[in-house]
């Protein structure tokens, strides 16, 4: 059978004079947000130490009085978590800070998300809101809403697909960190994907593009860099001189933490795409480069070249891994360098080079071998 946690109130004197207080938690409890174990928790209210008049004699029997409120409330929290009973303060709790303090932490689409989720529940949802209904019914709302930046404009299926599932990510964190009281996720559907045609540049374009002045010197060398690492923008944005380090037995790397993945990846560069960082200095490598450059200056850049296709940055990612599989290049080497979790992920790119299933042609056959 489980022990029950028990919260204690304790006192510790500090050299200051003052009594500062806390709760013991034994046996000790697991925090949901750094997932450590935790003994004790400081309360930030502090005691005099020696009283010496009424009104401080007042002020910590006050204070004494509201810290036993607060460590049974504890107490009720340990014992609801503990036992699967329903906490309905935390029910009351605003679940739209907890999810704007997530963001925080995360990438950009995260945010983007939140946006869409306030303007959703028009800036007021708790944690007992957030019911299996609710979020089948922002599920719909992400099919049929509109871009929150080009309000005329629907979200595409693939946006709201890629919305609902960070929105899934943090449904599980949440129930993970024992803030909702079922998993719903087990009762919710996956907007499903729609294939569509990744945009790239062939080998001769890309010498094309290289060979065509730029406007921006920095989003040259970026966009060269990202079709040379496929590397995305932010990770680009945030490179610093810091993280280029040499590896024993391999050469010059990026050693990073890939911000959507959080993945810590050692990549290594090639002699063009180390030219394109230019001169080391310190700070960021691509110092200057902005998200607006990606608009109309890449945009004119790329009819600059006489280039017929839509390409956005992103696309110098496609470039990468398209052009390695038309190299035959080795997949899982593929997948390590593209920083992808799942093969599979990696393997859709191989749909983008044609020419690359001639290898397989005659290698199965149901004619019998002629006699010999």
């Amino acid at each position: 059978m489980d022990i029950c946690t028990k919260v204690t109130l304790r006192q510790r004197l500090l050299p200051s004079g003052k009594i500062t207080l806390y709760l013991d938690y034994y046996p000790a409890i697991r925090n949901p947000k750094t997932n450590k174990s935790q003994r004790h928790e400081y309360m930030g209210i502090y005691l005099y130490g020696n009283p010496t008049n009424r009104v401080q004699r007042d002020f910590n029997q006050t204070m004494l009085e509201k810290a036993e409120i607060i460590r049974c409330r504890r107490q009720e929290q340990v014992i609801n978590r503990q036992f699967g009973f329903i906490d309905h303060t935390q029910q009351r709790e605003d679940f739209l800070a907890y999810f704007e303090e997530t963001t925080k932490k995360r990438y950009q689409k995260w945010k983007i998300v939140y946006m869409h989720f306030h303007k959703f529940t028009g800036g007021k949802c708790t944690f007992g809101d957030v019911t299996v209904e609710l979020c089948t019914r922002f599920r719909e709302y992400l099919l049929n809403a509109n871009q929150l930046r080009h309000k005329k404009k629907k979200v595409s299926r693939n946006s709201a697909a890629g919305y609902f599932s960070t929105f899934r990510a943090l449904l599980k964190q949440a129930y993970k960190e024992r803030l909702l009281t079922e998993n719903i996720n087990d009762f919710l559907d996956y907007i499903e994907w729609k294939e569509v045609d990744r945009n790239f540049l062939t080998q001769e374009e890309l010498i094309q593009l290289a060979q065509t002045p730029c406007k921006h010197d920095i989003l040259r060398r970026a966009s060269l860099f990202s079709c040379l690492t496929g590397l995305r923008i932010s990770d680009i944005e945030n490179l610093q001189w810091k993280h280029i380090q040499p590896v024993p037995a391999i050469g010059l790397c990026i050693v990073i933490t890939i911000q959507k993945t959080k993945t810590p990846v050692k990549l290594p560069l090639c002699d063009e795409a180390i030219e394109l960082m230019g001169e080391r200095t310190g700070g960021k490598v691509f110092k200057g480069l902005k998200r607006s450059m990606t608009g109309k200056p890449l945009k004119d850049w790329i009819e600059a070249a006489d280039i017929k296709k839509h390409i956005t940055f992103h696309c110098f990612r496609h470039t990468y891994s398209t052009l390695q599989f038309a190299a035959n290049s080795n997949p899982y080497a593929v997948q390590q360098s593209m920083c992808h979790k799942d093969i599979g992920t990696t393997m859709r790119y191989t749909h983008e080079v044609p020419t690359a299933l001639l290898e397989t042609l005659g290698k199965i056959t149901i004619k019998p071998k002629p006699a010999e």
